[in-house]
């Protein structure tokens, strides 16, 4: 385990990518835990104020990440500084993509159905991430013979394939297809070949004249919403904590 990652990860400068990996992965679950403890007013934490002023865990991920950031550019892959930076820049990154929803909408939509926008985001970036990191090019690994630099180029030539589908199938509207696609190969081939979501850029652009086409990606959408979309729900509530009830906006306002 340690040649493979010395070779692989190491000698190839992707020690900082990988440590901002799994700064990132660690973040977020800690923050997760954090936050689900204060919300059921559990454990020592609390929520961090200045006066008034509630001061959302965002707010020091963009300091870190900026930090983080601008020390990776200015080091190099190799030595114990760009290292830190890699994993201030995971930190950071971490916490700010964890209140993704609350950029997104401008609005503390954290515990609501627009907060799992935050969860969605983080799997994608760290399936990608896991990607980039996976991805183990021959260059900068030394004594490579024929037959590893040919496995080599055969695996770098499988990702950008499989990535190829990944897009497919986001602009089909299969993103959880595509996020698990990205982790295990040729799964997104599946979303690929498929029909189209109704509301996806797809389904927009190619089933605006084919009705028949439109009619059958409605009614596969609601058969799979109605098995599956239960199931989704439970797996992003066991991740990120379940959400608020929407209020019932078909009561008076009485105030």
């Amino acid at each position: 385990m340690g040649h493979w990652l010395h070779r692989n990860i190491v000698e190839p400068g992707k020690l900082p990518l990988f440590l901002a990996l799994a700064s990132f992965v660690v973040t977020f679950v800690v923050t997760r835990v954090i936050v689900r403890l204060i919300r059921a007013g559990k454990g020592p934490f609390g929520n961090v104020k200045a006066g008034d002023l509630h001061i959302h865990h965002v707010v020091p991920g963009v300091v870190l990440t900026v930090i983080g950031g601008f020390g990776a550019v200015a080091g190099s892959r190799y030595g114990f500084w760009p290292c830190v930076s890699a994993v201030v820049f995971g930190v950071g990154t971490g916490l700010v993509l964890d209140e993704f929803a609350l950029i997104l909408h401008l609005d503390d939509v954290y515990w609501t159905e627009d907060g799992r926008k935050s969860v969605e985001v983080v799997v994608i970036t760290a399936a990608l991430l896991g990607l980039m990191l996976s991805g183990f090019s021959p260059l900068g690994v030394n004594d490579v013979s024929d037959q590893e630099a040919q496995d080599r180029a055969s695996a770098i030539v499988t990702i950008v394939l499989n990535f190829l589908f990944v897009l497919l199938a986001l602009s089909k509207g299969k993103a959880r297809t595509a996020v698990f696609g990205v982790i295990v190969p040729f799964i997104a081939l599946v979303g690929a070949v498929r029909l189209a979501k109704p509301a996806s850029p797809w389904a927009r652009r190619f089933y605006r004249r084919r009705p028949r086409a439109r009619a059958r990606s409605r009614l596969r959408a609601y058969r799979h919403d109605r098995r599956w979309a239960v199931r989704a729900r439970r797996v992003q509530e066991w991740i990120g904590g379940k959400p608020d009830p929407a209020p019932d906006r078909s009561l008076p306002d009485r105030r």
